[in-house]
């Protein structure tokens, strides 16, 4: 009798097991849907033991980058320390990784989590395994890839910042030229017309508010606020950059020169937008001894 699992069920026993979805299917396959039973299962299988530590926080790791030159795939995987980050056991699943993505051509960390590689296991087994041998919490955190018309430039810088810019020309240094700067200068968007609106309006809107207070007459206020807006737009749009390679000329400019135009650019860095949790270690110290 073939029992049908729903996907709500999958999703309360990840959550509250820590395990990846394909296992937590199978155990409750297994269980005949039951969720006591999937828990058993799961530890029984030592895959709880790994999962539980999916509740640590992971802020560390590397980008990793694979490149055909026509496609690209860059994905951020986590490791709790930097130490682990650094372990060769990690930095082979880190390429892994990579290597399997661009030939998936991965867009979804889920769905490329189900991936089977060559050796007959996925990628989420594979992982599992590897938090198991490095005893940290270890997380496919996000993933893109381009499809370019032109070519895709890459950047790695230190394993920690990572850049794929989409060109729609054929020119392998400016690529890279360009996403160098990009690591570097870290641009919001490629142009000025990109700004979000509500941005350039909560911007505007500061603006007016520190030049109200320079007692100086309305239209000239208007001005003002208008020259610091066009000035906050070049500074987040890449085109409006200097680049740093040759602060006198703007990337814009650079891209006009080479006939050249960016389609999409993509910029990670590790860690970005994670709540780092800091310790007090004498403290931690101290609460342990208190408790012991």
């Amino acid at each position: 009798m073939t029992v049908n699992i729903s996907a709500s069920q999958v999703k309360e026993l990840r959550e509250s097991t820590g395990a990846g979805m394909m296992e937590c299917k199978k155990a409750l396959v297994e269980s005949g849907g039951d969720m006591e039973g999937a828990i058993e299962a799961l530890r029984k299988s030592g895959i709880l033991k790994a999962g539980k530590k999916a509740g640590r926080i992971a802020a560390e790791g590397i980008v990793v980058i694979s490149s055909n030159g026509k496609q690209a795939v860059m994905v951020e995987i986590n490791s709790e320390t930097d130490f682990v980050a650094r372990d060769s056991n990690f930095t082979a699943f880190a390429k892994l990784v990579a290597e399997a993505a661009l030939k998936a051509q991965a867009r979804d960390v889920s769905q490329f989590s189900e991936t089977t590689l060559q050796d007959g296991k996925t990628v989420e087994q594979v992982r599992h395994e590897l938090v198991a041998k490095v005893g940290e919490n270890v997380q496919i955190r996000r993933i893109v890839f381009i499809n370019a018309s032109g070519m895709v430039g890459t950047y790695l810088h230190g394993g920690r910042i990572g850049v794929l810019v989409e060109l729609d020309a054929d020119n392998t240094d400016l690529a890279r030229d360009i996403a160098m700067h990009i690591a570097a200068a870290k641009p919001l968007v490629v142009s000025p017309d990109q700004v979000s609106p509500d941005l350039v309006a909560k911007e505007k809107e500061i603006y007016m508010a520190q030049a109200a207070t320079s007692g100086k007459p309305q239209e000239i206020i208007e001005k003002m606020v208008v020259g610091r807006l066009k000035k906050y737009l070049d500074e987040v749009s890449l085109t409006g950059q200097p680049f740093v390679k040759d602060p006198e000329t703007t990337i814009g400019n650079l891209l006009n020169k080479h006939r050249a135009k960016v389609v999409s650019f993509h910029r990670y860095e590790v860690g970005e937008g994670i709540e780092k949790v800091t310790e007090d270690f004498a403290e931690a110290v101290m609460q342990q001894v208190q408790g012991s």
